[in-house]
């Protein structure tokens, strides 16, 4: 089994490209394969280890940047490796919402663990909002959730400023799958004058951890952005699939569709491409089944 760790930390790094070269190294060295973010703003990622040993060393690599000695983290298993390399990127922001202004670590919304968010969300006055993109929305939510239907989280403030008159005189509860999201969007709305606002604090990946499946108003499955695709209660791996072509979850049952053509298109994207699009898709399909027949990876196959 893998050790996943799905982390991420607000601090102030004045110079992230000197953070880069030994996290890789330390990485490389411990068979950690996944992705991590750096910016001046702090770290993101998530990670998968050989062993938790290899998990707890970058842990306490991390703990020793400037400003990450309490940086939270969370950790849970893949049966296969969920990532086919490991990436450390220099970014202008760890999760991108294009907000200059927007500063976590001078305010936030009110946290709520999982076992109070039950109560605060079924309340009358509560509007719910999922602050993930379209298509993990569509795979699971919570129970009464609003669906924004974004395509990136730069589009959360516009969506705001459009329909922000619809949440007149109500509490906004705001959710994500780790928490990061939330800690901007809810600095977001905080600076656009509203004044009741909480977070999952943990994501829905807390929740799925901590909450008893017969208790939860969480329904469906929850994308995360790795091999398994998604993990419901108890974090376990759930039945999605990724299309290859446009990199959203489908289900087994899925690739019987007349539209699903592996590594070329799925019923979500099948009229989004043209069929020279379609072409490239099936030489690098073939490529890959070359690759797989000589006993190696191809690199459009790693996470």
């Amino acid at each position: 089994m893998f050790t996943v760790c799905a982390l991420y930390h607000f601090a102030r790094f004045d110079d992230p490209s000197a953070l880069r070269g030994p996290l890789l190294d330390l990485c490389l060295a411990e068979g950690i394969t996944g992705s991590l973010l750096l910016a001046r703003e702090g770290i993101n990622g998530t990670v998968a280890g050989p062993t938790p040993a290899a998990i707890d060393r970058l842990v306490a690599h991390i703990r020793a940047l400037p400003g990450c000695d309490d940086f939270e983290y969370k950790l849970s298993t893949a049966a296969a490796q969920p990532f086919g390399r490991m990436k450390v990127r220099l970014k202008k922001e760890i999760v991108t919402m294009g907000q200059p202004d927007v500063d976590p670590r001078a305010r936030v919304g009110h946290y709520c663990d999982p076992h109070e968010w039950n109560e605060l969300i079924s309340a009358d006055d509560v509007a719910v909002i999922d602050t993930r993109n379209d298509y993990e929305f569509g795979i699971g939510t919570f129970k009464n959730a609003i669906d924004p239907q974004t395509k990136s989280f730069r589009d959360f403030p516009k969506w705001w400023e459009e329909n922000k008159d619809r949440f007149h005189n109500k509490r906004i509860a705001m959710f994500c799958t780790g928490g990061i999201r939330c800690e901007k969007s809810t600095n977001f709305l905080l600076g656009q004058g509203i004044e009741e606002v909480y977070h999952l604090k943990g994501g829905i990946l807390k929740y799925l951890e901590e909450m008893p499946k017969e208790e939860s108003l969480w329904e469906g499955e929850c994308f995360v952005f790795d091999g398994r695709v998604s993990i419901g209660h108890g974090l376990t791996e759930g039945p999605h699939e990724l299309c290859h072509a446009c990199r959203r979850p489908i289900l087994p049952e899925d690739k019987a569709r007349p539209e699903y053509e592996e590594g070329v298109s799925c019923h979500q994207c099948v009229d989004e491409t043209d069929e020279a699009r379609k072409e490239r898709f099936r030489e690098r399909q073939h490529q890959i089944a070359l690759a797989k027949a000589r006993g190696e990876r191809h690199f459009s196959r790693q996470a």
